[in-house]
């Protein structure tokens, strides 16, 4: 007795595709649920970035006048791109343990198109960014040092957010680049690096002229401006071509590693 098996085959014109490249609210709320119950990401967004204000905004001569405000209120704008930056950049390169674990092939065979499921990733970067920008906020508040009128302060937060995304998209490439858990130890040095570097900790006034013109070039130096022109109302076009180069530059790199992605690392 002999049984036989029939296939059908599916004819692709006929294949529903999911509105809007598959996205999908169920597969936000997943990823953010998931990024909140890491206690690392708590402690990066929560607390390191307030921790770092309260470290550089105490000091000597923090009174004195900057644009529309303080030297407090120009570092609290400084530790809120610090924070979100690196929080936005962890939970871009959770892509490197997704990897590990399988979960990219998955997502490779559904119908989710591959600058979707970076959107998606840019947007929870953006509401953890927030939460990062928020908590440096509220420890500036409660301190009571930083001084900038109410609408430079959510000026200040609004651009900080959106530049957020840069570092975002720099997460997910590294996370495409980086195998398993080493991407964030990569991050982590290299931010503070950049952010050293980019002006973002001490000001470029303070380096050689030698050293300011290596930082001009770097992912940091643009975004930071941005982020304190509100208060500063200092924006050269240089800064803003960096800060729009090196966004497209990541952006770029991280939907070609995806494309380019296959395997299980």
């Amino acid at each position: 007795m002999s049984t036989s098996a029939t296939t059908a085959t599916i004819d692709p014109a006929t294949r529903r595709v999911p509105p809007l490249g598959g996205f999908n609210t169920t597969v936000l709320r997943i990823e953010l649920r998931r990024m909140l119950r890491n206690r690392r990401t708590i402690v990066f967004t929560l607390l390191f970035p307030g921790a770092m204000f309260l470290a550089f905004g105490g000091q000597h001569g923090w009174q004195d006048k900057v644009g529309d405000g303080n030297v407090a209120a120009y570092i609290l704008a400084s530790m809120a791109l610090y924070g979100s930056a690196l929080t936005a950049a962890a939970g871009g390169s959770m892509v490197a343990l997704e990897r590990s674990l399988g979960w990219s092939r998955q997502l490779r065979l559904t119908p989710l198109n591959p600058v979707v499921y970076i959107l998606m990733k840019a947007l929870v970067a953006l509401v953890m960014g927030g939460l990062a920008i928020a908590a440096v906020n509220l420890v500036g508040i409660v301190q009571g040092k930083a001084q900038m009128p109410t609408h430079v302060w959510i000026e200040c937060a609004v651009v900080t957010l959106f530049c957020t995304l840069t570092f975002a998209a720099l997460g997910v490439f590294i996370g495409y680049v980086v195998p398993g858990e080493n991407a964030m130890q990569i991050l982590g040095p290299g931010l503070a690096l950049l952010s050293f570097l980019g002006g973002v900790f001490v000001p470029l006034d303070n380096y050689a002229e030698t050293v300011r013109q290596i930082a001009y070039w770097t992912p940091m130096y643009g975004v930071a401006e941005i982020a304190r022109w509100p208060l500063t109302h200092e924006l050269p076009w240089y800064a803003v071509l960096n800060a729009v180069a090196w966004f497209a530059i990541f952006v770029a790199g991280a939907a070609w590693r995806m494309s380019k992605d296959t395997a299980r690392v």
